[in-house]
């Protein structure tokens, strides 16, 4: 088959970009979410990207359009109607995970490939909620695509290799490098070296060792690393580490207290880059001046 028609199911933040990513490589492009007012959030998060994309593509100026030709819905039949690719990009909760697929089986048409960007679930978890397994496998992104432009490719062991070989090229027709793992890993290649780097600077901050800035102070410096663990958290977005946190809270007590101190965050709008407040302000956070580092 020959993957034109993409579906991306969750507009947040790494949604979106997928979506813009895959609308400015020529492909028709629909995003679903619940509703209007989340579609009317993705949309928002899009108006910056033209700009970013001007200056990082030769052949940028075309993402001015970007947006315009992108398809939002938040019927989910409508929006998969015709479909080759349904990229699921909505939050890290197993049973919301599940009763998705579930429903998307109903409507999808048979020819679509599900593909999960879910950063730390594998698709053996879902398996039982598809009516396609043969056509299931994760696809996974990093956030601000254009530059990290890796993409993670992962079937279950029913997944037919002909649809992982179809993905790996889709990822190259969007200009993604892509990565083929040979069998289920949760965190894939990338999150299994970041998350726990990222949850030791979490736990340091919840156990109060330290605080955000000196933490990356000292990775930064040690390390000659451009970030520290806080400032990815901020690129990344809170939301994902919230789930993330949550999710293990009931059995460590340590995740119980980051996901209360990031949830705190949250709450006040602190969300992270997208948000243009985090651990640091934005556009000009300050581990990115000259003075972080110095005495």
């Amino acid at each position: 088959m020959s993957i034109k028609n993409v579906t991306v199911a969750g507009g947040g933040v790494l949604g979106g970009q997928i979506a813009f990513q895959s609308q400015f490589m020529g492909f028709n492009v629909t995003v679903y979410d619940v509703n209007d007012s989340a579609l009317k959030h993705s949309e928002q998060l899009m108006t910056s990207y033209p700009d970013i994309y001007k200056n990082f593509y030769a052949d940028g100026e075309k993402a001015d359009k970007v947006i315009e030709n992108i398809r939002f819905s938040s019927n989910l039949t409508d929006a998969v109607q015709d479909a080759d690719l349904v990229i699921e990009a909505i939050p890290e909760n197993v049973n919301i995970k599940k009763d998705f697929y579930e429903q998307l089986s109903r409507v999808a048409p048979q020819k679509a490939i599900f593909a999960s960007n879910s950063s730390t679930f594998v698709p053996s978890q879902f398996v039982d909620s598809v009516d396609r397994p043969e056509k299931f496998l994760a696809l996974h992104f990093a956030n601000q695509i254009w530059v990290n432009n890796n993409a993670e490719i992962m079937g279950h062991s029913g997944t037919d290799g002909k649809y992982i070989d179809e993905l790996v090229k889709f990822a190259r027709d969007i200009r993604m490098v892509p990565f083929k793992l040979n069998k289920e890993q949760h965190g894939y290649i990338l999150n299994s070296l970041l998350v726990p780097f990222l949850d030791a600077g979490q736990k340091l901050w919840a156990n109060e060792i330290s605080d955000p800035h000196t933490i990356d102070k000292a990775w930064m410096l040690a390390t000659k690393a451009p970030m520290g663990p806080f400032a990815i958290l901020d690129v990344v977005g809170l939301q994902t580490p919230y789930n993330l946190a949550l999710s293990r809270s009931e059995t460590d007590e340590e995740q119980a207290k980051i996901a209360r101190l990031i949830k705190e965050m949250i709450d006040k709008g602190h969300t992270g880059l997208a948000a243009g407040k985090g651990f640091y302000e934005y556009p000009n956070p300050e581990y990115q001046q000259e003075s972080f580092l110095k005495l």
